[in-house]
C-alpha cells in the first residue's frame, strides 16, 4: 500500500475505511492549530512566514496573502512567485493544489480539490483531483473552482463564477456553471 498523502496527490478515492486516515486526520488537526495562529497575523511577513509553516514550504517574499485564510490541510498547496490572494479564501487542497507565478486571487475564492461519490454506501469516501492555475491567471471575487479544474495561462474566472471545466488559456469565463465569454487578444 502507498503513502495517503501520495494517494491523494495521485486523484481518486480515498476509501471511508482507509487505515491510513488516521494520519490524515492528525495533519489535518495539525492544520487547525496552525490556522488560529495564521488569522491573527499582524503583518504581510508574519502572514507568509506563518502560511509557509501550514505548506511546509517557503513562500517567496513576492507573494502576499490576506488573512483571514483557510485551509483543512495546506501540505499539498504549491505557490508560485508574485502571487497575490486577497481576504477571505477558502483552499481545501487534499487532492492538491498548484498555483504559478503572477495569479491574483480576489476575496472570498473557494478552490476545492475534494468530493464525495454519489453511490449513498461509499459516500464518506474522499473523491480528490487536483487544482492548477496557470501564469498570470485572475480569478475573482467569490469564484468557487472545482476539482479536477486547471484554469490556463492569462486566464479570466469572473467574479461569483462556479468552474466546474478546464479554461482555455487567454480566455473570461464566467456564470454558473462558467462558460467562456471572451478571449483575450
Amino acid at each position: 500500500m502507498t503513502d495517503i498523502f501520495e494517494r491523494m496527490l495521485a486523484s481518486g478515492i480515498i476509501p471511508d475505511d482507509d487505515p491510513q486516515l488516521p494520519r490524515l486526520w492528525e495533519a489535518v488537526a495539525r492544520t487547525i492549530k496552525l490556522s488560529a495562529a495564521l488569522n491573527t497575523s499582524t503583518d504581510i511577513d508574519q502572514i507568509r512566514d506563518r502560511l509557509s509553516e501550514i505548506t511546509g514550504t517557503s513562500i517567496d517574499k513576492s507573494t502576499i496573502a490576506f488573512v483571514p485564510f483557510h485551509t483543512n490541510f495546506g501540505q499539498h498547496i504549491k505557490l508560485g512567485r508574485n502571487v497575490f490572494i486577497n481576504h477571505a479564501c477558502s483552499f481545501l487542497d487534499l487532492g492538491g493544489i498548484t498555483i504559478e507565478d503572477d495569479v491574483q486571487i480576489g476575496p472570498r475564492v473557494s478552490l476545492i480539490t475534494e468530493n464525495h461519490p454519489l453511490d449513498p454506501s461509499n459516500r464518506k469516501s474522499l473523491d480528490l483531483k487536483s487544482i492548477l492555475i496557470k501564469r498570470n491567471a485572475w480569478i475573482g471575487t467569490g469564484a468557487i473552482i472545482l476539482p479536477g479544474v486547471t484554469i490556463g495561462e492569462n486566464a479570466v474566472v469572473a467574479a461569483g463564477a462556479v468552474v466546474n471545466k478546464d479554461v482555455p488559456a487567454n480566455t473570461i469565463v464566467g456564470g454558473i456553471p462558467a462558460k467562456i465569454i471572451k478571449t483575450i487578444e
